[in-house]
């Protein structure tokens, strides 16, 4: 077992995503901070902050940039982050240029906005996939919504109902999420850029200038602030998130009581066999989301803590952030993967 499920040899096939995970792997890192750098160089040519020589040299250097990890891992080890270091490779293979590198920012802008920028692939993903979930939910209403649905309280049997009602129940809160995710992915996908305590003091009056430069270059918002300490916007994402997957829980919690043997109010293909018992048609997606909900709330729990960034920077709970996040990325990846293919296995539904 490794460290994390996620990318563990055999769990991960179970609770993985590797397309989501690749956005937080060290080359996708480094090549979102070698953008940053490349961008920023290039709006501050643009004021005159810089050299437009010392630009052009940056960029080209950056295009081709492959750093020592062994000497990041040293650095991050001594430093608590990897930028001190990188900065240092970058400048050296630089030259003179290396003078104008990372003019004015700090470690935490090339952070903050590296993953900024990975997360707006990673919405790209979310997105399509829940508008796939949404679609596999309509085309089950189509075929099985007029059908009689035994409703249940307390899993008591209540009164009857249709299969398009449970259909509705399951589908509201993912086009809730669906509509607010304009505004969610608008707060996260935003530049950072503030210099060593977010003032950009050493930009003097063309700071906001070059923020705004830096984050068209990126594809990126400007938010006109500094949120080195305020991390309402990403703490707002992971909330989103884990909502996201309590939705899905919901889905899949229903529907594996309705698949119970005696109950028999679903049928599906694809489900997973017993080493003891080969009549068993196990659940397993549909529990996978049950399993992904409780575990997305409790990391949401924990990312609740870093609105307790101390002064102007925090070392630790921004540290804290970067254990949590990328596994809630993941885990809302993988819950609409599995909540995909559960909807197209589902063969049967309600009473004929």
């Amino acid at each position: 077992m490794s460290f994390t499920p996620y990318n563990a040899p055999l769990l991960s096939g179970l609770l993985g995503d590797m397309e989501i995970a690749a956005h937080f792997s060290v080359k996708a890192d480094i090549e979102a901070m070698l953008k940053f750098e490349t961008a920023l160089a290039e709006a501050q040519a643009k004021v005159g902050l810089i050299p437009e020589g010392h630009a052009g040299i940056i960029k080209d250097v950056c295009s081709n940039f492959e750093p020592d990890t062994k000497a990041l891992q040293t650095g991050v080890s001594r430093d608590g982050m990897a930028v001190p270091d990188f900065v240092r490779q970058l400048r050296e293979a630089c030259g003179e240029a290396g003078n104008s590198l990372h003019f004015g920012s700090t470690s935490q802008d090339v952070i903050d906005t590296s993953l900024t920028m990975r997360l707006v692939a990673v919405n790209k993903i979310l997105e399509t996939r829940l508008a796939q979930v949404l679609e596999g939910l309509a085309n089950l209403e189509k075929r099985f919504g007029d059908r009689a649905l035994m409703a249940r309280t307390r899993m008591q049997a209540a009164l009857p109902v249709t299969v398009a009602h449970r259909l509705q129940q399951w589908r509201r809160p993912l086009e809730d999420k669906s509509s607010v995710f304009e505004k969610v992915r608008g707060e996260i996908e935003v530049i950072q850029l503030g210099g060593p305590v977010g003032t950009l003091e050493k930009m003097g009056d063309r700071g906001a200038e070059v923020r705004a430069r830096v984050a068209e270059l990126l594809g990126l918002s400007d938010p006109c602030e500094v949120w080195h300490t305020d991390r309402t916007r990403l703490i707002n994402y992971c909330d989103w998130i884990a909502g996201l997957c309590g939705a899905l829980g919901k889905v899949g919690q229903d529907v594996a009581l309705m698949a119970q043997n005696g109950i028999d109010e679903l049928s599906f293909k694809g489900a997973g066999g017993s080493s003891a018992m080969a009549h068993k048609q196990n659940p397993v997606k549909a529990e996978m989301l049950v399993t992904s909900a409780r575990f997305a709330a409790t990391l949401n729990s924990g990312i609740q803590h870093n609105m307790i960034h101390e002064q102007e920077r925090s070392g630790g709970a921004w540290t804290f952030e970067w254990l949590i996040l990328p596994q809630l990325c993941v885990v809302a990846g993988a819950s609409l993967l599995k909540a995909q293919t559960l909807l197209e296995f589902i063969t049967d539904m309600g009473s004929k």
